[in-house]
């Protein structure tokens, strides 16, 4: 591919990759890839992400980088939006070369999001949840709630699901999405009623607002929590008296004492990162009593784990368009010059 041009990844192009390979095998891989970037954590640049919090909503900045190559994720949450008929979610990314800049690859990532975030969520419960678990609740059922529950079949072979939303519209919407996937679907009235049973608990509201999705007796002994709603200051799901029960733990510590669950415990309070449990350096699940909270806000090590594998497979597709993003004179020091040139043929 000549170095003006980019592959550019389209919603449309992103969607025939997907069920080219299948749902749940690209959520098995993608789940491999964000495991082996977590795994050599230690090479990459982290930083908290760029936020612009508007009463709206907000716009993010994710930035990382392994030496070799550069990415970032632009992505927005705007609650709001539902009512006017728009996305509460949209994202891009890009990928590039460390050694020269130029970027090496764009993509849509409003799917790719979903993907990864319910990829991440399953990585998680393959360390933290009971090694027997087989329901799983889930407390919200907008965009994410079919993902997550793609993502903890395939990889944890959970298929006994509890489904509970406060708008009875988007749970009739995820029933009749799962309906032919092998769930084992059940419908409750409240969001105590959905955890009755449930091993483990997938939070995924979208209020930007402090709420108590989960009140302290409705979490027994032996639960895996899989807090990823709150995800911004101002924005919590779970009651506070919950996380002092649990042993709580993050993907980077600096991001999520402002954004996640944590944000409402004292700045010192104990947390392990993720990263640490899968490379070995700290415990996970200890006992079968232990209730297990991660407090996935997302972080730009798992979008650049995303837009890897993404690269990865265009190899193997025809489902992209290349770009012609990178102007490309003769003499590099010439860029006037290409552009008056242009008029012989403009």
């Amino acid at each position: 591919m000549p170095l003006n041009t980019v592959p550019f990844v389209s919603v449309d192009h992103m969607m025939r990759i997907v069920l080219d390979i299948g749902v749940e095998r690209v959520l098995v891989e993608l789940a491999d890839y964000v495991e082996d970037d977590f795994r050599r954590w230690d090479c990459f640049d982290k930083t908290p992400r760029v936020a612009s919090h508007s009463r709206e909503g907000v716009i993010e900045l994710m930035p990382t980088s392994d030496g070799e190559v550069y990415g970032f994720k632009y992505v927005n949450g705007h609650p709001s939006n539902m009512q006017r008929g728009l996305q509460t979610v949209t994202a891009f990314g890009v990928l590039a070369a460390v050694d020269s800049g130029y970027p090496l690859m764009l993509s849509e990532m409003t799917l790719l999001t979903a993907l990864r975030t319910a990829a991440t969520s399953a990585v998680a419960a393959r360390h933290l949840a009971p090694a027997d678990a087989h329901r799983m609740a889930i407390i919200g059922n907008g965009a994410q709630a079919e993902f997550q529950a793609l993502a903890f079949k395939a990889i944890l072979g959970i298929t006994e699901i509890s489904l509970y939303d406060i708008d009875p519209a988007a749970t009739r919407k995820c029933v009749g999405n799962l309906r032919s996937h092998g769930f084992d679907i059940r419908v409750a009235n409240s969001a105590e009623e959905a955890v009755q049973g449930a091993q483990i608990v997938t939070t995924v509201t979208a209020d930007k607002q402090y709420a108590t999705i989960l009140t302290d007796n409705m979490i027994g002994s032996g639960v895996h929590i899989n807090a990823i709603g709150g995800d911004c200051p101002g924005k919590t799901e779970l009651h506070r008296d919950i996380l002092l029960r649990s042993s709580i733990f993050v993907e980077f510590t600096p991001q999520t004492r402002i954004e996640g669950e944590i944000q409402q415990l004292a700045p010192d309070h104990p947390v392990s990162e993720l990263w640490e449990v899968i490379a070995g350096r700290a415990e996970g699940r200890t006992s079968p009593d232990q209730i297990t909270l991660f407090d996935s806000v997302g972080f730009a090590i798992e979008d650049f784990a995303a837009l890897r594998y993404l690269r990865d497979r265009l190899a193997d597709t025809r489902h992209f368009v290349e770009l012609d993003m990178i102007a490309d004179p003769d003499d590099p020091r010439d860029l006037f010059g290409m552009l008056m040139r242009a008029r012989e043929y403009c």
